[in-house]
């Protein structure tokens, strides 16, 4: 237990460590913030490998770095939106961590389009939701004339561009993890149990003879 405790707190130290990496990479940067880039993509690896709690508290820690890196802040209420609640939000990928765990094999496939493609929309559809609020309170003088809500869904369009680019790189990067690095199923668990049982009860019949 305990070593998995420190392998889990290592690949959230990993994830933080290569979004930020992956951050300074920018396809294209908005003028009040936010980038098209593959910032999301080690967070969705994560999020669908060790399920939605892990996910959350490694966006939310991003978050907090990349405020500090990278600031654009007005107001209390936007950093937490934009900062810390947005990226935690992309953890709500982990969700479909369990989906994920019961394909294996050359199923990976299957699990790419039943587990990690609704991981991505739900993931990047709250992460932009939180955005969209932010621009909404907090932008609104940017609008000139438009709606505000308009405006900030408009601007704030480079997240689902983000997460198109993250699916197709979660698409090669994902398989080949698994295959290398499991991330830990319930079949392999059920079997480990079988065994445990076989050699009790073993020992038991042993001992009554």
């Amino acid at each position: 237990m305990r070593n998995e405790r420190v392998r889990v707190l290592v690949e959230i130290s990993l994830t933080i460590a290569l979004a930020a990496v992956l951050n300074t990479l920018k396809v294209f940067e908005m003028p009040q913030g936010g980038t098209v880039s593959l910032v999301m993509l080690p967070l969705f690896v994560l999020s669908v490998r060790r399920g939605p709690v892990v996910g959350i508290v490694a966006g939310a820690l991003y978050g907090l770095i990349d405020a500090m890196i990278d600031p654009f802040v007005v107001h209390w209420a936007q950093f937490l939106l934009d900062y810390p609640v947005g990226y935690a939000a992309v953890g709500l990928g982990g969700l479909f961590s369990a989906r994920w765990r019961r394909f294996e094999g050359d199923r990976l496939l299957s699990g790419l389009m039943t587990a990690v493609l609704p991981a991505v929309a739900v993931g990047a559809a709250a992460r932009y939701a939180a955005h969209v609020a932010s621009g909404v309170v907090f932008f609104s003088e940017y609008a000139e004339g438009q709606p505000v809500l308009a405006y900030s869904a408009a601007y704030n369009l480079y997240v689902p561009v983000s997460a198109a680019a993250c699916l197709v790189a979660l698409s090669i990067v994902l398989p080949a993890l698994e295959r290398a690095v499991p991330s830990g199923r319930p079949a392999d668990a059920a079997s480990t149990t079988g065994a445990a049982v076989g050699d009790e009860n073993g020992i038991a019949h042993g001992a009554s003879k």
